[in-house]
């Protein structure tokens, strides 16, 4: 298939609203079963197994057989970055004279909410600007480096960097530390492994708490406190 064809194809998967919304649902990195994500996007379960086939053929979105149940995900963190980037384009194309109506849901997700397997919103926002800040990553273009300021500080609040420290020494695998435009602030956040790794520790420190039914999560007081001392990033 050439290039054009499967650029055609996967917007075409990407743009029906019932892809769409199972797609958006998958976005918080967790695995959804097809009675799930058809309760999503407000259609049978039959209808939603024949798209989640589709995009799972074309490498949308993985499988994983758990007992009797087939539990779909994103298939990459690059599908959640085309996702993220429609989002961008789409906000950006709305009327001008058209007011969005924004409910407590929509805040929250503004605020605080996972991208894929990393932090957005105002939070991914305001960890990226104190790594930079205080010198912890330097960001450019699509790439990033950790320094090793990051990595001492990283270890000084107990996250494991053993990971990172095997991945700066491998020429393949997954992009250590990358900039992800956020969608509703405009601005980069954090990604690669080292925004899943900050996302992964805050879950389960208490940082940070899921939402059920939503991407947004929501930033305890004591996730307050640990990311203005942890990494100089301050939440309004």
């Amino acid at each position: 298939m050439s290039n054009n064809a499967l650029f055609a194809t996967v917007a075409a998967l990407a743009g029906d609203p019932a892809r769409a919304g199972m797609l958006h649902a998958l976005m918080d990195g967790r695995a959804l079963t097809a009675t799930e994500l058809a309760r999503v996007a407000g259609i049978a379960p039959q209808t939603a197994s024949g798209h989640l086939n589709r995009m799972t053929a074309a490498g949308l979105l993985s499988v994983e057989q758990q007992g009797r149940h087939r539990y779909h995900r994103l298939a990459a963190p690059s599908v959640a970055r085309m996702l993220e980037s429609i989002m961008q384009v789409a906000s950006e194309l709305e009327p001008a004279g058209r007011k969005l109506s924004i409910g407590p849901k929509d805040a929250a997700l503004r605020r605080a909410r996972t991208c894929y397997d990393h932090l957005a919103g105002q939070l991914g926002v305001a960890i990226a600007d104190g790594f930079i800040r205080n010198g912890y990553v330097e960001l450019a273009g699509d790439g990033g480096i950790l320094t090793e300021t990051g990595i001492a500080r990283l270890a000084a609040i107990g996250m494991n960097i053993e990971p990172i420290l095997e991945r700066r020494t491998k020429k393949s695998g997954r992009v250590l530390c990358r900039p992800c435009l956020d969608w509703s602030e405009r601005r980069p956040h954090l990604a690669g492994m080292l925004g899943a790794m900050i996302c992964e520790h805050s879950l389960q420190q208490g940082w940070t708490r899921r939402l059920p039914a939503t991407r947004a999560v929501q930033l305890t007081p004591e996730g307050a406190r640990a990311f203005r001392e942890s990494f100089d990033a301050y939440i309004a």
